[in-house]
């Protein structure tokens, strides 16, 4: 009877990636991938840690399979990714019911731990983040996108972030081993390709002395590629060039679509946070990008809470998002986080305040999106289907406008079977919170 092994991927895409290559070395080892925690021999967590919540995230998943060693046939809990790299010793000595843990850079050893485990023995192994290994097969958890890393690391130093300790400096990787692997996902069917890393922006500044994001992007938009969608994740605004706009606007196959997380827009609490400049290179930012593709969907990120946050700094943010210069938008309230310079700042805000701030910025941008979505109401969109919601009785899936796993759903009737990984046209009919709801139109 073979031997079966279960995933659980916690945190953001970058995690992801690092679980489909840990995914590809256990399949290759000849053990049986399962889907349910329940029917596995072995469960491997591959953890986040970046802020609290993630953390305690974590823990649930491991007291939740310890259920399952007690009461079903689980034999073995291993974790990895960032948790282990973060709170090391305290897992060995707080977390009995772990049974082997990986740090980064020791993810490849992933069989050889599963094989300890069997056995009966306990591993604990760690590395330095720098060690990790960005080259080989990975095993997609999705069908139809996928998501590209092309660094991994950060150097940009913001006060409230553990990221740089967690998987070390900036890291990007050579610009032909990327394309090796975009050509190796084109090969096996995807369609959207989502390229990812701390920073995107910075891309190329270690190995080439100049930001090459731009290069890199024109290259993966040529025609022997076949992707139909490119989607940017993770732009940094200060560093989103002329040249990078140039390319984006050119190709039709780069989605004109835009992550830039912003986390604030008060000058003196970007300045805190050590953001590399103010409101007003966010505000040139925007504008450049609207001026060159005026259809485009920008997406941030704000923070609301951090250390020294006054009333007036909030205010601002409140009007800047209610202007509605991003059409999507993700707001967290600020984590203390132990081994930041933020941790020991002066100002700290109280829970209640960071709550009430949080849900009034969530409201105001709910003003915006609905605004958005209600001006899509009778025109016709790509989209690519996802999948049929029995519920509703609709098709499900995105536009280029989407990205996955964090923005809305387009929902559609058609009058055929549209299988998952085909793009049709929907005319939108309605909006509803942050989904689109329409009907699949086709040329006579």
């Amino acid at each position: 009877m073979s031997i079966k092994v279960g995933f659980v991927s916690l945190g953001c895409p970058k995690n992801e990636v690092d679980c489909e290559m840990m995914l590809a070395r256990v399949a290759q080892a000849g053990y049986e991938i399962v889907p349910e925690d329940i029917d596995a021999d072995v469960m491997i967590v591959n953890t986040c840690a970046f802020i609290r919540s993630a953390k305690e995230e974590g823990i649930e998943n491991i007291l939740d399979l310890a259920w399952l060693k007690e009461n079903r046939s689980l034999r073995g809990i291993i974790l990895t990714g960032c948790m282990v790299q973060r709170y090391f010793e305290e897992i060995q000595k707080s977390l009995p019911e772990v049974d082997a843990a990986l740090s980064m850079g020791q993810e490849h050893r992933i069989t050889e731990a599963i094989e300890k485990v069997l056995q009966g023995e306990k591993c604990f192994w760690i590395n330095e983040p720098e060690k990790q290994v960005t080259e080989g097969d990975r095993a997609l958890m999705h069908e139809h996108f996928a998501y590209l890393r092309i660094a991994d690391g950060c150097d940009n130093g913001c006060t409230y972030c553990a990221i740089p300790q967690i998987r070390g400096v900036y890291r990007s990787r050579r610009m032909e081993d990327i394309l090796k692997e975009a050509k190796t996902l084109s090969e096996m069917g995807i369609k959207e390709l989502c390229i990812v890393a701390q920073d995107t922006t910075l891309y190329g500044i270690d190995l080439y002395g100049k930001y090459a994001l731009a290069e890199l992007c024109e290259k993966l938009a040529a025609e022997e590629y076949g992707f139909t969608w490119i989607r940017l994740l993770y732009c940094y605004p200060d560093k989103i060039t002329d040249e990078l706009i140039e390319v984006m606007a050119k190709h039709d196959t780069i989605c004109k679509y835009l992550d830039i997380p912003i986390q604030h827009i008060s000058d003196s609490v970007l300045a805190d946070m050590n953001r590399r400049g103010g409101r007003a290179e966010i505000e040139d930012c925007v504008r450049r990008l609207r001026a060159a593709m005026p259809e485009i969907v920008l997406r941030t990120t704000v923070m609301v809470g951090f250390p020294g946050e006054k009333a007036k700094d909030f205010s601002e943010l409140c009007r800047y998002v209610k202007e509605g210069h991003f059409q999507r938008l993700a707001a967290f309230a600020y984590s203390r986080e132990e081994g930041t310079p933020a941790y020991f700042m002066p100002g700290q805000v109280n829970e209640k305040t960071k709550q009430v701030r949080l849900d009034s910025v969530m409201q105001a941008q709910y003003g915006v999106a609905e605004a958005y979505n209600r001006s899509l109401i009778g025109r016709k969109m790509k989209i690519l289907c996802e999948g049929y919601d029995p519920v509703s009785e609709r098709f499900f899936g995105r536009s280029e406008f989407h990205a996955p796993e964090i923005d809305g759903e387009v929902y559609f009737t058609s009058g055929r079977k549209v299988p998952c990984g085909k793009f049709v046209t929907v005319l939108i009919q309605e909006s509803m919170d942050y989904d689109l709801f329409g009907k699949e139109v086709r040329d006579e």
